[in-house]
């Protein structure tokens, strides 16, 4: 398994009955896409013998989907990637 994107702690939730406002990434929703969303692409992993693979098998997942989300594509300029982030508490994120 390979992990790749964003992680945000939230340890005073239960203190403050709220989320975080800690953004994630540049702050916006994956689905503000470029120039706006932070964004991994050309996803590759490295192989037993060192070489270059594409990805496979491709799962998402945003436990906190109103407060940060995620979402993938690919096409023949970029490959494999994904748009990331949000900016934590928010209306829909209380």
């Amino acid at each position: 398994m390979i992990q790749f994107g964003g992680e945000i702690v939230n340890s005073r939730s239960s203190m403050q009955g709220f989320h975080t406002s800690t953004q994630m990434g540049s702050g916006h929703f994956a689905n503000e896409g470029f120039g706006k969303a932070s964004y991994f692409r050309n996803l590759q992993v490295v192989d037993w013998d060192n070489n270059l693979v594409p990805l496979s098998n491709l799962h998402l997942l945003a436990d906190h989907p109103n407060c940060y989300d995620i979402k993938a594509g690919k096409n023949n300029v970029w490959g494999d990637y994904f748009y990331y982030g949000g900016p934590g508490r928010n209306s829909k994120c209380p």
